[in-house]
């Protein structure tokens, strides 16, 4: 492995990483200072998560392209944006940083580091909130790295800001984060049985994002 290809695995991990920590410590800051208001605790979610991910695209995205999920990974290795090997490293890079911040998160509240979620989040209105955030998600970042890449970090950190809202799943969108967030049992957590109807709900988002988005900029 080069030394460029492992600051860029180190990146992907590192984003992800603090990525997972901020969605889930905020949410656990959140609930334990909302007194019970959900709608409080999830705007809460909402900016830390949002804040953070124009500040980690802005500030890892020269070094790695800043995807932090391994549908955008996908995605690029689709379109040949990425090799084979750069993906897989990228991805197993996405999933380890992504236990690393649910661990890190749950300790800083003096959780345990792990701890499966009971957190009920399954049915036909969510795996469709989860399919359109990932359709929106990936068509986004078609769009803005195409016509406008220097605004990608705020065009991206609106979509998922948005997406939080108006979606029923509250907008994982992303596999790696699904699966580190089933493994604290706090606001953002979702079942590890839950986990499996997201990936394909997210998986099919990113295909149809991806084929549109090729479509609308060729």
């Amino acid at each position: 492995m080069t030394q460029e290809m492992q600051r860029k695995i180190l990146a992907e991990a590192i984003g992800t990483a603090l990525l997972v920590a901020t969605v889930v410590g905020s949410g656990i800051m959140a609930e334990r200072l909302a007194g019970g208001n959900v709608a409080v605790a999830l705007l809460a979610n909402t900016l830390a998560t949002a804040a953070t991910l124009v500040t980690l695209i802005a500030v890892l995205g020269p070094v790695s392209g800043a995807h932090f999920n391994p549908w955008v990974t996908l995605a690029a290795l689709w379109q040949r944006d990425l090799p084979f090997a750069s993906a897989l490293g990228y991805i197993v890079a996405q999933v380890l940083g992504g236990l690393t911040g649910t661990a890190l998160a749950n300790l800083m509240f003096d959780l345990p580091a792990f701890t499966p979620s009971t957190h009920v989040r399954t049915g036909t209105g969510q795996w469709l909130g989860e399919f359109l955030a990932t359709f929106g998600l990936l068509l986004v970042i078609r769009g803005v790295v195409r016509q406008r890449p220097a605004a990608a970090p705020w065009v991206i950190a609106a979509w998922i800001t948005a997406a939080y809202w108006f979606t029923s799943s509250t907008s994982f969108a992303n596999i790696a984060v699904t699966f580190a967030r089933a493994w604290s049992d706090t606001f953002a957590g979702i079942r590890l049985v839950d986990v499996p109807g997201f990936a394909i709900a997210q998986g099919l988002g990113m295909v149809g994002g991806v084929w549109v988005g090729r479509r609308l900029w060729p």
